[in-house]
């Protein structure tokens, strides 16, 4: 379909977009917003698939040096808290960037808002080349506009790349019909579809993102990064979290 002709022959979904929020950069316990071991784990986990030949697109969040949300909480405007948000995931895709780097995968950052001394500006042929010639691309600054997510920039950028699905990295395994952490009785569910996940009101991704994937057809699976080979296992096929789609 897209996939370079190197691709192992076992790989269910040859391009994806790796969603992973700031807070699960935090990690480990020295409390510093990008937790240097977790960072490398992260590495490692894209490292792994892009040496099967996947095609790697990552968007990333802010959360863990600060979100336009909670600024409102602080006095901040929501839109200058916002644009502060957007400007935290630069700082995260940079430290993601120099970590792939480092582990010889060839990384470009593409953002939303330009800032061409640290980033390339999107551009979506341009992207796409990256990938041909395969290296892996970091989205940052969400869309460049207030008011939307990074997940809807995640379901933004899939439906542009045409990526085969969106793996939302959390820190639970999957979707639940409540709260595992507060409810023992919760019950994981394996597959479900975009409108039972609507009408039970499960917090997949946020209104907008959702649509936006119900609309095009892009299947989210949504896993538990702690699981060292998630990752893998998932683009192998093998059963790994929860998988929306249509």
């Amino acid at each position: 379909m897209h996939a370079p002709s190197t691709v192992d022959p076992r790989v269910k979904y040859k391009r994806i977009i790796l969603k992973l929020s700031g807070e699960v950069l935090r990690g480990g316990t020295s409390g510093d917003p990008i937790d240097a071991a977790t960072l490398e784990k992260i590495g490692f986990q894209v490292k792994e698939i892009h040496e099967l030949g996947v095609e790697v697109c990552v968007v990333i969040g802010g959360g863990n040096i600060f979100r336009g949300l909670n600024g409102e909480k602080r006095g901040v405007d929501r839109t200058t808290g916002d644009y502060m948000g957007m400007l935290a995931t630069v700082i995260n895709g940079l430290a993601l960037m120099d970590c792939l780097e480092k582990m010889n995968v060839r990384t470009r950052v593409q953002s939303a808002i330009p800032m061409n001394q640290i980033a390339e500006p999107f551009i979506l042929r341009r992207a796409m080349r990256h990938l041909e010639k395969q290296r892996v691309v970091i989205f940052v600054a969400g869309t460049g506009n207030p008011y939307f997510s990074t997940d809807t920039t995640a379901a933004l950028r899939a439906s542009e790349m045409r990526a085969d699905i969106i793996m939302k990295a959390t820190k639970v395994d999957g979707i639940y019909n409540k709260d595992p952490k507060k409810y023992p009785d919760a019950v994981k569910y394996e597959e479900l579809t975009f409108i039972d996940a609507l009408k039970q009101r499960l917090n997949v991704m946020d209104s907008t993102a959702f649509s936006l994937c119900l609309d095009n057809n892009v299947p989210i699976l949504v896993f538990d990064l702690a699981d060292q080979h998630a990752i893998k296992r998932a683009v192998m096929g093998e059963k790994v979290g929860t998988l929306v789609k249509n």
